[in-house]
């Protein structure tokens, strides 16, 4: 009997061993899906944005497939379950979500970039970007820093509508702006509308939380963080 546990234990921590290997190699990150990329001459990139984000630079060769389109699953028909498939999105969700329903539908070598495409730009791959690229939209560097400095301490949460942790911590930070008032300033930042700021300050992955203090950045967080801990972290600095 102690035996039979023993190798049930091993069959165990083998097959767990194996499904995080298998994880860990399907998931790369930027640097090293940069590499895999450039050494697999047959691989298919598939960039899983929406069009509009598409459109404003993606990856070269890249062909774009929303993965948040209800025909999401008819498109990838298209693609060869035979060749190495790489996904990317903005930050790194969405293309986790197309990796595993590339793998449901029998693809058989899915690479997902961990980070997505702030973290290909912030470590300056190669992209294609329309023309009128550089042209600046949104909150201009001077007028961030008259916001950050407008009171002694200020909070800043750059979000999207499509990241499911900026939507779900949202309402708190909301909440939280109306509480502070008059103690400290809480701001919610739209990320697609203000990239070139994000890329300034150095935001590579979302949702991203700036702690300022009398003008100067004290902090930073990023990831889904409660509400509680929100308030410690704020009041720490009243």
């Amino acid at each position: 009997m102690k035996a039979l546990r023993i190798v049930f234990t091993l069959f165990t921590l083998a097959a767990f061993s194996c499904q995080s290997q298998d994880k860990s190699e399907n998931q790369l990150t930027a640097e090293k899906f940069q590499t895999e990329l450039a050494n697999t001459p047959d691989a298919q990139l598939v960039d899983v944005r929406t069009p509009d984000e598409f459109k404003d630079g993606h990856l070269k060769q890249a062909m774009n497939i929303d993965f948040k389109s209800d025909d999401f699953e008819e498109h990838i028909k298209a693609l060869d379950k035979d060749k190495p498939v790489f996904v990317y999105c903005l930050a790194g969700s969405r293309s986790a979500g197309a990796a595993k329903v590339l793998a449901e539908n029998g693809f058989k070598n899915v690479y997902d970039m961990d980070g997505g495409y702030l973290k290909w730009t912030a470590a300056n791959y190669p992209v294609d970007e329309p023309a009128n690229a550089g042209e600046r939209k949104g909150m201009s560097t001077e007028d961030f820093q008259k916001m950050v400095a407008s009171e002694p301490v200020v909070m800043i949460d750059f979000n999207a509508p499509w990241c499911a942790p900026c939507v779900k911590m949202l309402p708190i930070i909301h909440q939280l702006e109306k509480e502070y008032a008059g103690k400290a300033k809480v701001v919610a930042i739209n990320y697609d509308e203000n990239k070139a700021l994000a890329k300034e300050l150095g935001i590579d992955e979302i949702p991203a939380f700036l702690m300022y203090k009398k003008g100067k950045l004290v902090e930073r967080k990023n990831g889904l963080i409660e509400e509680k801990e929100f308030r410690t972290w704020l009041d720490a600095q009243l």
